[in-house]
């Protein structure tokens, strides 16, 4: 597993995802710190307020549409030249494979993350926000990283699928305005993407209960299994 990962890692050596793991934060951290700027007199909750622009084009359309570039990515390369037939010759464990690369692109989830957060803070301070830190957005940042992983499970399998890089990316904005519609019916806990709103508290900062919070975390471990299984099982079973 160890080398599966380390495999997986040195593909992305000298590549430019590292671009675009910075540029899609960079650009919500502007665009929702620029509409907090023009509307401070409205904005009354200080960093709370400033989470809501920053954290609504972040969570809600750019970080999905990341997930799904950096799913399609990791599996750019065995798509070409027709590398996944030497792939599955090889002597690696089908398993170790999928879970090398989920790996991978939840570690780059979790950099973009760590950036957003930085941002954040560092446009608190640009606009000398009163008041301490507010820890219980590191909460959520975490929590949608997890929620991340959820939706990076679903995407890869639909990546390796699919040799298309744009078609995947495609769908999954499909998926982020069903998921919207999921939260605004109060179904959200019922798919990955509406979990992403939840985890992130986009559209309300009130805190979930304990109960919420278990079944927030439930619903994320049987997404990544089932997706997982899934995935694994038509590598295992069906040509790509």
């Amino acid at each position: 597993m160890f080398r599966s990962i380390s495999a997986e890692w040195l593909k992305l050596r000298h590549s430019r995802i590292s671009l675009v793991l910075a540029i899609l934060p960079v650009i919500s951290l502007l665009i929702g710190g620029f509409n907090f700027y023009v509307n401070q007199a409205a904005l009354q909750n200080g960093w709370y307020s400033l989470w809501t622009q920053v954290s609504l084009f972040y969570g809600e359309f750019f970080l999905p549409i990341l997930i799904a570039i950096c799913c399609a990515y990791v599996c750019r390369l065995e798509h070409a030249n027709r590398n996944w037939n030497m792939i599955l010759a090889s002597p690696l464990p089908i398993t170790n494979l999928f879970i090398a690369k989920l790996i991978i692109v939840s570690i780059l989830i979790l950099s973009a993350q760590t950036l957003f957060m930085v941002m954040y803070w560092l446009a608190g301070q640009l606009f000398s926000i009163p008041g301490p830190f507010p820890m219980e957005t590191v909460i959520w940042s975490l929590r949608g990283w997890i929620a991340s992983i959820s939706i990076a499970a679903l995407q890869l399998g639909l990546s390796i699928r699919i040799r298309s890089f744009a078609t995947p990316i495609g769908l999954a904005l499909c998926a982020v305005f069903l998921g919207l519609g999921m939260y605004i019916l109060k179904i959200g806990m019922l798919f990955p993407f509406s979990l992403l709103t939840i985890g992130m508290s986009v559209l309300s900062q009130q805190d979930l209960t304990r109960t919420e919070n278990l079944a927030f975390l439930l619903m994320n471990g049987i997404y990544i299994i089932l997706f997982a299984v899934w995935s694994i099982h038509r590598l295992k079973h069906k040509d790509i």
